[in-house]
């Protein structure tokens, strides 16, 4: 993947103080994924042009991520190391951080010049509405150029690929022009390559801060900046334009599920269903792996069959919440010193998830992508290996029994699927077999004969 930054400015070299790069020398950055490349092909007192090129190690990042991506010839056959995506983010961030600060001692007045550049990016892979390229610079005063590339340019018949090459034009400060690359280039294809926690809310606002807010595509930028992840959306707009505007938007997801299951009180009977098996079980060692905001904490808290209980989230927001609603800070000792809420992720080992009797991940995996089950499995199943675990998730056939929900669309706007019960059943068998778990079933809600229950249920028992 290449970025070109050039610049008609008198003299045009200056483009190299700003950069912090000098223009006869030929720069190489080792980078957790590869190497970055600096060099000028153009530089004179009429124009310059500076290269960011990276050259992407895949073969050892697909032995490093083992069978994170599901598919195994997709680790090793992908468009990651072509197209410009978090991975130039980074590079941009690492490479050019002063030039991104706005820093540079040689030249401190030219720092906060607008002057005018022209950047290329080759190639910007484009998933989303028409368009988009230009929705996204244009109101920040750029002037766009976007030339869309052929999947086979000797097979015309599978039409266009989601590839462009991508020339923008704009009088900016260069600090300007950076931070804008590092927040949107990533948001053009909805993908990261690395875990998407709380610290992106920080890189996010600290990076975005001065213009994003009146951006008329900001609640677009954020969403996908944070991966579709609701309790990081609603931080970062609540952060970024104040409480009541972003409740507005990035809660109806969750408000829209809570409507559909509220006639049927669907998500009691869901809990209850979950209480009632744990106890079943003898558990006495509970974690919640994607607590929320603690609602089945409050369930086990109140029964004394539970001698433990721990709370995982990955969301800082949602633990603070739990905090509120169970009370911790006013509970007796003896109840305090059962309850404990954790910050982590389901994405990575982590031995605090280890030594329980029982686990409970309650419409959670349906909030994962698919391509990171994967690491979910062997997190959960290999290395935490409770004796019991207690796993629901949506069954997607009842979705036709809710009038009010579109056919093809998702319970909540957050779901990257949704199983039907045969789907839900080859997992859990193949997991069960895979990792020495037998594995039964149980309908939650109404149990239509046709389409079966609204909640599907798996109950792990270890071998």
């Amino acid at each position: 993947m290449l970025l070109t930054i050039s610049t008609n400015i008198r003299p045009a070299t200056e483009l190299g103080f700003l950069l912090h790069k000098h223009p006869d020398r030929y720069q190489i950055f080792n980078l957790s994924f590869g190497k970055a490349h600096v060099f000028y092909p153009q530089a004179n007192e009429e124009t310059c042009s500076a290269c960011l090129l990276l050259d992407i190690d895949a073969i050892a990042m697909a032995k490093g991520r083992s069978r994170e991506y599901g598919h195994l010839l997709s680790q090793y056959v992908n468009d990651r190391p072509y197209v410009a995506s978090s991975f130039m983010s980074v590079a941009i961030s690492k490479v050019f951080r002063s030039a991104m600060s706005g820093i540079c001692n040689d030249r401190t007045e030219l720092v906060e010049t607008e002057i005018p550049l022209t950047t290329r990016i080759d190639v910007l892979p484009v998933r989303g509405a028409e368009g988009l390229v230009n929705r996204l610079f244009e109101p920040l005063g750029y002037s766009v150029e976007s030339i869309p590339h052929q999947l086979d340019t000797e097979f015309e018949d599978w039409g266009a690929s989601p590839y462009c090459s991508v020339t923008i034009k704009g009088t900016k400060k260069l600090s300007e022009l950076l931070t804008h690359l590092y927040v949107l280039i990533p948001v053009f294809d909805n993908q990261k390559h690395y875990f998407v926690s709380d610290d992106e809310i920080e890189k996010l606002i600290s990076k975005s801060e001065d213009w994003l807010k009146n951006h008329p595509e900001k609640d677009f930028v954020i969403r996908r900046y944070l991966k579709n992840r609701p309790s990081l959306v609603r931080q970062a707009m609540a952060r970024l334009v104040g409480d009541e505007g972003a409740s507005a938007e990035t809660v109806s997801g969750d408000r829209n599920e809570e409507q559909l299951e509220k006639t049927m009180s669907l998500n009691d009977q869901r809990l209850g269903a979950v209480v009632a098996v744990l106890k079943a079980s003898g558990a006495r060692q509970v974690i919640d792996l994607g607590c929320g905001e603690g609602k089945l904490l409050r369930k086990l808290l109140s029964d004394w069959q539970f001698e433990r209980i721990v709370g995982m989230d990955v969301s800082i927001r949602s633990l603070e919440i739990a905090s509120k609603r169970l009370k911790l800070e006013r509970l007796p000792p003896k109840q305090a010193e059962r309850v404990e809420l954790i910050h982590g992720s389901l994405m990575y080992r982590d031995r605090r998830f280890e030594g329980f009797d029982a686990a409970a991940v309650v419409e959670v995996i349906e909030h994962l992508d698919p391509p990171r089950l994967a690491a979910f499995e062997r997190v959960l199943f290999q290395y935490a290996k409770p004796k019991t675990i207690v796993l629901t998730t949506p069954n997607c056939e009842y979705n036709v029994k809710w009038e009010s929900l579109p056919a093809g669309q998702f319970r909540h706007s957050d779901h990257r699927f949704e199983w039907t019960r045969e789907e839900f059943q080859a997992w859990a068998n193949r997991i069960a077999s895979e990792y020495s778990y037998q594995v039964r079933f149980l309908p939650i809600g109404d149990d239509d004969p046709v389409v079966g229950s609204p909640t599907q249920m798996g109950v792990f028992e270890r071998e």
